[in-house]
């Protein structure tokens, strides 16, 4: 607009067009297009250079940059004439190169470039729908959250490379990145990975915006996604909410995106890291000295100094103490009342044997959970360890299982004081506990012949210094009673059981007078 204001002012001022075209450094031809544009428009010489206003210099700009109407060839007629095919096509996915093909099939060769620009202007093929920047938010009130692969540390002694993953952290305001390198992306490490950015940025965001990565997302949704147990009871305890990205929506995360591309090139790349706590030192270093104190090309401001002025007064307080990390599990309750968590064991009751519960295990306790209800709680055993509450077990197992020998003591003693004097007498040794099952046949006789006569037999036992269930067992036997032999009732057959009239047992009477027979015929 420049250009052709100037050509029109001194065209209006007297110049010759050829000095004109000169001074300007352009065609002769493109001032004569000039002035021939300004002359339709109503502008005339007479009129001096006051009538050159600024609208019409803009109608003589916007005649210019129209391009003239162009009649279409055949080619694109014939794309025209099959634009509910081509449109039908690229519906489906089909791609531009294959419909090209498809139209030749049909006898329609239609070069690419005039296919291409018909299906670019006419069915808004290649066009990218028009976005709206998404607002930044409120100071400290969000951080995006995103994992990547950065590089290989150097080789160890025996030749092994070591391959490290980090998460980046990117504050929606102030874009001052902290970066966490680890080996591992696992639940422990992602909490580990926000405690140590807590302890950089000096407080607690209010919103962390997270990838789906299985660390901290069991199962992506769009609208419920399940989290990690463990991961969501630690964001509670730090009073910050988690809000996931949409799967392969990188929108959702925009100002973290492409960081993990930066970190690994500009951070890492280059360096020589022999092991995970030199890239950690390194990371520090890259954040605060040279990422955080170079002017970013979006806010125009130092990262680090645009954090500390907006964003850390309104951060939540930093954690005083540390997270004490849990594991959660689902042990399965073993025939042996006992349950595995973290290599070591722990009793549970009778009633959960072969279910399978929910265990969450601190530095401290563990507790086990059946459909949400707390069952059962042990002191933390190290590995190897294990926590035994005898009252899991069936009252009648439990002497035996935890090798109470006074438990016994009592039961013989409660049977007789001979049979708790022939048990302490059995007991009696440097290792009781392996005597007791001789404590426990010794019960068993008790009930089989009952405690009188073992109370004897015991008395008996105990004057001779007779210590053995097995002979004892015999005295018992050989002292038993001999039942009197019973004589076998008599089959005595009552007579009253068949006297009976003889009536019953009389022929019927033949009477000899024949004057009866003849009455009885009539």
């Amino acid at each position: 607009m420049i250009e052709i204001k100037e050509a029109l002012r001194q065209w209006l001022a007297g110049a010759p067009k050829k000095r004109i075209a000169a001074q300007l450094g352009i065609d002769p031809k493109t001032v004569r297009r000039y002035i021939a544009e300004a002359e339709r428009q109503g502008i005339r010489v007479d009129d001096g250079v006051e009538a050159l206003t600024d609208e019409r210099v803009s109608g003589v700009v916007v005649e210019l940059k129209t391009p003239p109407d162009r009649t279409p060839g055949e080619s694109w007629r014939a794309c025209v004439d099959k634009r509910e095919f081509i449109e039908g096509k690229l519906a489906k996915g089909v791609r531009l190169s294959k419909i090209q093909r498809l139209l030749v099939r049909q006898g329609v060769d239609v070069p690419y470039s005039t296919l291409h620009r018909f299906a670019t202007n006419e069915l808004g093929f290649c066009r990218r729908p028009a976005t709206v920047p998404l607002a930044d938010g409120a100071p400290g009130e969000e951080i995006q959250v995103d994992t990547g692969w950065m590089t290989f540390t150097t080789p160890d002694a025996s030749g092994r490379r070591r391959k490290f993953r980090a998460f980046v952290f990117t504050p929606s305001v102030s874009r001052y990145r902290f970066v966490f390198p680890c080996l591992r992306e696992r639940t422990d490490d992602a909490i580990e990975a926000f405690e140590a950015a807590w302890a950089f940025y000096g407080g607690v965001f209010k919103v962390a915006i997270v990838d789906n990565t299985k660390a901290i997302v069991e199962k992506a949704d769009p609208l419920e996604p399940k989290l990690i147990e463990g991961f969501l009871e630690y964001a509670q305890a730090r009073g910050f909410h988690i809000d996931t990205a949409r799967v392969r929506k990188p929108t959702d995360k925009a100002r973290v995106e492409r960081g993990v591309r930066d970190v690994r090139d500009d951070c890492f790349g280059g360096e020589q890291l022999d092991s995970i706590e030199d890239a950690k030192a390194r990371a520090v270093v890259w954040c605060e000295r040279e990422y955080g104190m170079r002017r970013h090309s979006t806010t125009s401001r130092m990262p680090k100094e645009h954090f500390e002025a907006v964003e850390m007064p309104q951060l939540l307080p930093e954690p005083t103490e540390a997270y004490d990390i849990p594991i959660w599990c689902d042990p399965k309750v073993a025939r042996d009342h006992f349950a595995q968590v973290a290599c070591a064991l722990y009793s549970l009751p009778t009633r959960f044997i072969g279910r399978r519960l929910r265990a969450r295990a601190d530095s401290k306790l563990v507790r086990f959970y059946d459909r949400g209800e707390l069952v059962k709680t042990h002191a933390r055993q190290p590995k190897g360890g294990r926590a035994t509450d005898v009252s899991d077990f069936p009252q009648e197992k439990q002497a035996y299982a935890t090798r109470d020998v006074d438990f016994l003591q009592r039961q013989a003693t409660k049977a007789g004081d001979f049979i708790g004097a022939y048990a302490a007498r059995l007991l009696d040794g440097p290792l009781p506990w392996t005597r007791m099952r001789q404590v426990y046949a010794l019960l068993g006789l008790a009930r089989r012949f009952g405690d009188a006569r073992v109370e004897e037999a015991c008395r008996v036992a105990l004057a001779a210094d007779l210590i053995s269930v097995k002979r004892l067992r015999k005295i018992i036997e050989v002292a038993a009673p001999t039942p009197e032999p019973t004589r076998p009732e008599s089959n005595v057959i009552h007579m009253t059981r068949y006297m009976r009239p003889a009536e019953q047992y009389a022929l019927p009477g033949i009477s000899t007078n024949p004057n009866n027979d003849e009455q009885e015929r009539e």
